[in-house]
């Protein structure tokens, strides 16, 4: 089976174990298409900065926001985290003092 088949496979089990109350928790949704140069521009951050701060590889920053390749879903729901709260993420990603 494919990657994308195996993919769907388990969403549709997960919604299916859901649905009979067998998980809790909500279901996240990750964004369509999230606009990486304008998360990026708003946080006054070049694409080498705001790689570098959020852990991204410059060179997806900037496929991304040519329309190159577009996030898989984990970087989408992550640039929607960053979007939303970037203090959040910055804080939780420092390194702690030793």
């Amino acid at each position: 089976m494919s990657k994308a088949g195996q993919s769907i496979l388990a969403g549709a089990r997960e919604a299916l174990a859901h649905a009979k109350g067998e998980r809790e928790g909500c279901v996240a949704h990750a964004p369509d298409d999230p606009d990486v140069k304008s998360i990026r521009t708003r946080l006054g951050l070049s694409q080498t900065e705001f790689a570098a701060r959020f852990g991204f590889d410059p060179r997806a920053v900037e496929n991304w926001e040519q329309g190159r390749r577009r996030p898989e879903r984990p970087a989408r729901a992550y640039l929607r985290v960053i979007e939303r709260n970037p203090k959040a993420v910055e804080e939780a990603l420092r390194q702690p003092a030793q």
